[in-house]
Order: structure tokens, then sequence, then C-alpha cells
């Protein structure tokens, strides 16, 4: 007899490993080729699994990985890191009123300042605040050492390697589908 205590309630359902998942899916459908199969299964597992780890270190900081997004894109903007709402949808993929919602909330969090462009004041500018840009520097720095822990075991000329052959699949996908940069539904 064990004195290890049996875990008690429902436990999570294991995943397939890709090799299960793999022998699944030919069993299934016998075209498949099983290296094509093994390559996107594992590139979607992975991003999976780095968005996830990546959900947890904004957690950490008190933001969403949606707010995460909203800061990265005022920061991409360059300084003085502003951009209006109807923008910062367009680039996020978002509809005006999941950006509305999202601002609201972020300019209740110090994250964000939403005011009237002095220029043209029927136009509402949205910009970065010093939390914002805190925020966003501690993420980067969590996001970096996740990085190169998940790279520790390439060399150099792997990791470019991997990155050209990545950045060939990733304009293959944008060149045969151009709207997929944006989301099917709001995640808000």
């Amino acid at each position: 007899m064990s004195d290890t205590p049996e875990p008690s309630g429902p436990q999570p359902a294991q995943e397939p490993t890709l090799d299960e998942q793999i022998a699944a899916y030919q069993r299934e459908f016998r075209d498949l080729d099983p290296q094509v199969e093994k390559v996107v299964s594992a590139l979607g597992r992975l991003n999976r699994r780095m968005n996830v780890a990546y959900g947890r270190q904004v957690a950490d900081l008190g933001i969403s990985n949606a707010e995460w997004e909203v800061l990265k894109t005022l920061v991409l903007a360059g300084a003085p890191y502003r951009l209006g709402p109807g923008e910062l949808a367009k680039r996020l993929g978002l509809t005006p009123a999941a950006m509305t919602h999202r601002i609201d909330r972020m300019a209740g969090e110090g994250l964000v300042t939403r005011d009237r462009d002095e220029t043209n004041r029927v136009r509402v500018i949205v910009e970065l605040t010093d939390e914002g840009r805190s925020k966003w520097l501690e993420a980067m720095r969590m996001a970096t050492d996740f990085e190169e822990k998940l790279l520790q075991d390439l060399t150099v000329e792997e990791r470019a390697g991997l990155g050209d052959m990545l950045i060939r699949l990733l304009r293959r996908v944008e060149r045969t589908q151009p709207d997929a940069g944006g989301r099917l539904t709001d995640l808000d």
C-alpha cells in the first residue's frame, strides 16, 4: 500500500502526445502527412503554452493580456505613445465597441488617458501614462527572461535558422490569408 494519498476530485484530462495525436489523425484521415502535422501541431501547442506563460506574467503585474496588447500597440506607435481609439481598434483587430470597453477599463486603472484632441475637439486621443509604460517595461523584462530560457538550448545559428523558417511560414500565411491579422470575434 502506498503512503501517497490518492488525488480527490476530477483530474484534468491528459493531452495526448504529438505522436499519439498524429497516429489518431492518420487512423481517421489516411492522406495526412505526418511531418507536416508534427510541425503545425507543435507550433500550435507552443503558441498556446507561450500565451499562457505570457498571460501569467502580465497577471502578476495586475494587467490582462488584452490590456498588454493596448500598451504594446501604443509603444509601437512611438513617442508620445498616442493613438485614436479607432486606430487602436484597427491595429488590434477589434470592434470600436470592444476597444471603448478596453480603454474605459485601462483609463480607470491609470494605464492610459483619454482626452479630446486640442486641434480637433471631436477626436479623442488615447495616450500611454507613466504607469502604463512602467507595466509595459516590466512585462518586457519578464518576457525577455522567459524567451531566453525557452531558446537556451539553441545555438546562435539554430536561432537564426529557426527565425528565418518561421518568417517564411508567416509570410506565406499573410499572403494567402491577408485578413488573418485581426480577430474573428472580440475577446472582451
